[in-house]
């Protein structure tokens, strides 16, 4: 996965390196603006097995500021913010892995730097009693159960 383009990040942004499960790492650039969440409307993005990006909707491409062509093929942690902690995408990996539903508020980062919130149901796409992939569906969050998350994050963190 390519480092952002700071070119494509419009005014003041924080540099930060983000260190994946498997070791790589990316170069990312955050900004404080906040993309409010699309009232009605539901993001849904289905990936393989490894977390590659295979499916996704318009709204999906809308919120994340990335043309389909750039998020179909890409691993889903491309709109990883660095406010997220590691132990809830291990926790979200270690449920669906095991063949459960995970649910929970996400703090993703668009591509020009900036951030929206979602809550997250992941599920399992099961075929013949195996596990092929996951699919995503993302809702407008609760306020008020954003402001939670951002103070659990930080203390996480």
């Amino acid at each position: 996965m390519k480092d952002m383009d700071r070119a494509q990040v419009p005014g003041e942004a924080v540099e930060h390196t983000l260190t994946f499960a498997d070791g790589t790492c990316r170069r990312v650039f955050v900004t404080s603006v906040e993309t409010p969440y699309p009232h009605g409307k539901l993001i849904v993005s289905r990936t393989d097995t490894s977390g590659v990006i295979t499916q996704c909707n318009k709204s999906f491409v809308d919120m994340s500021g990335y043309t389909e062509a750039e998020l179909i093929g890409q691993p889903h942690c491309i709109l990883r913010h660095p406010d997220m902690p590691a132990a809830a995408f291990a926790d979200l990996w270690e449920t669906v892995q095991a063949g459960r539903q995970w649910n929970g508020y996400v703090k993703n980062l668009r591509k020009d730097g900036g951030h929206y919130w979602v809550y997250a149901t992941v599920v399992p796409n099961v075929r013949d009693g195996k596990i092929v992939g996951f699919t995503s569906v993302r809702r407008e969050p609760s306020r008020e159960k954003v402001l939670a998350a951002e103070a659990q994050y930080r203390s996480m963190n």
